[in-house]
This record gives structure tokens, C-alpha cells and sequence, in this order.
């Protein structure tokens, strides 16, 4: 729809207002399309930095179980056994 057809029909301030309106919309669209792909590569980074927590954890845990193994000491089982089954890997 032209714009002086719309300003003739229903005045020049409803007009410039559905105008303004508009150019809002599509300022705050533009700004959330920007801001909603920086979380989602945040979020990816977050997820990798997790799943490394993870398996520096079960490497520290295994790195134990072999020293105290190599020292004659009697392993904590009790601390293996809640590592263990917070342990959700898929290997």
C-alpha cells in the first residue's frame, strides 16, 4: 500500500505512527537475530567446556586408582563408586 494512500485514508498521524511502528519492529528483530546466535555460540562453547570438566575428572580419577595401585595403597571406593554414577559417558 502506498504511503499517501495510507495517510489519506486514516490521517498522517495514525500513519506515521504504524511507520514508526514498524521501523521498531524491524530495529528490535535485527538486534535479537544478533543477540539469539551469540547465546546459541555461547551455549555451544559452555556444553564443550562441561564435557572437558568431564573427562578431566575421570582422568584425575584414574590417575589416582593408578598411584595408589602403584604405591600399595587401598583406593577410596567409596569416592569411585559416586564418581561412577555421576559418570554419563557413552563409550
Amino acid at each position: 500500500m502506498d504511503f499517501l494512500k495510507l495517510v489519506t485514508e486514516v490521517g498522517f498521524p495514525i500513519a506515521a505512527a504504524i511507520s514508526a511502528g514498524y521501523f521498531v519492529f524491524l530495529t528490535l528483530k535485527f538486534i535479537l537475530a544478533g543477540v539469539t546466535s551469540s547465546i546459541n555460540a555461547m551455549s555451544g562453547i559452555i556444553k564443550g567446556l562441561d564435557k572437558r570438566v568431564d573427562i578431566m575428572n575421570n582422568e584425575v580419577q584414574t590417575i589416582d586408582i593408578k598411584t595408589s595401585h602403584a604405591l600399595g595403597l587401598r583406593p577410596n571406593y567409596e569416592r569411585i563408586a559416586r564418581a561412577e554414577s555421576d559418570d554419563h559417558r557413552k563409550d
